[in-house]
């Protein structure tokens, strides 16, 4: 019998990219998209309870993605592969870019990494969403556009016991500019809670595809956290899409730029 963690081992490339020359000047991005093992680690010697859950990927936000890259006509970069086997919004350098543990699950073939084996995650999982992301956005700029990067995620309603009570995430680094403009957007809504920089902070390093795509290129950018119980079917998905382009769309309408 194949078990769920021997189905997830594939040879597939590590980004996905959807609608590559989509009209919008929004680039979308879901660093958590998938939970697929590459071929070259196999298992990574967890349960399938495990790899079903979020700490393997995060649960609803590539079917968001996927739906606000059609809504909005936008480019998104998707990566295939499970955060466990390599954390595509962690530097090289950061110690959770390859987990020895998540949620009290031991992660055994992440324990005792040779720098080489390091290395090897890096450069066939991180290397190839990097360059993806890296050339859309090229390729605009010399179009005379000026593209506005987006990361979606989700995340639990329960963490070390505590239930988290907002709906939605708005988080940024060093530049606000879009997450200020979203916030005001969100002040009057009576059907969801927004927040910023919950459920995490740039002081937590989640911020490193923001950093590294959008200010050190200059573009404005945010990311996006919608509580995972909150996208757990297709209605609730197509929802959250409507709700985010529509923030989307106005901030950027407010900025100047669309």
């Amino acid at each position: 019998m194949i078990t769920l963690a021997e189905s997830l081992v594939s040879d597939e490339p590590a980004a996905l990219v959807q609608n590559a020359g989509g009209n919008s000047d929004v680039i979308l991005i879901c660093e958590h998209a998938g939970r697929l093992l590459p071929g070259f680690i196999g298992s990574l010697g967890v349960d399938d309870e495990a790899m079903s859950s979020h700490i393997a990927w995060d649960l609803g936000a590539a079917e968001l993605s996927l739906l606000l890259s059609k809504l909005l006509d936008a480019p998104l970069v998707m990566q295939r592969y499970s955060r466990l086997v390599y954390d595509c919004n962690r530097s090289f350098e950061a110690k959770d870019a390859i987990v020895e543990g998540s949620d009290d699950v031991f992660i055994p073939e992440n324990s005792s990494l040779s720098a080489s084996q390091r290395q090897k995650r890096h450069d066939m999982v991180y290397q190839p969403f990097f360059e993806a992301i890296r050339e859309i956005i090229e390729h605009r700029i010399a179009a005379k556009r000026q593209p506005v990067i987006v990361t979606i995620h989700s995340f639990t309603p329960m963490y070390k016991g505590q239930r988290r009570t907002i709906d939605l995430g708005i988080l940024h680094d060093s530049d606000s500019r879009l997450a200020d403009n979203l916030l005001s957007l969100t002040q009057e809504a009576d059907d969801y809670r927004a927040a910023r920089n919950e459920p995490y902070s740039a002081e937590d390093g989640v911020t490193h595809t923001l950093i590294t795509h959008g200010i050190k290129n200059k573009l404005a950018n945010v990311m996006f956290e919608i509580r995972n119980d909150l996208l757990s079917d297709e209605n609730a998905q197509e929802t959250w899409a409507k709700r985010l382009g529509s923030l989307i769309n106005h901030a950027l309408e407010s900025m100047g730029s669309k």
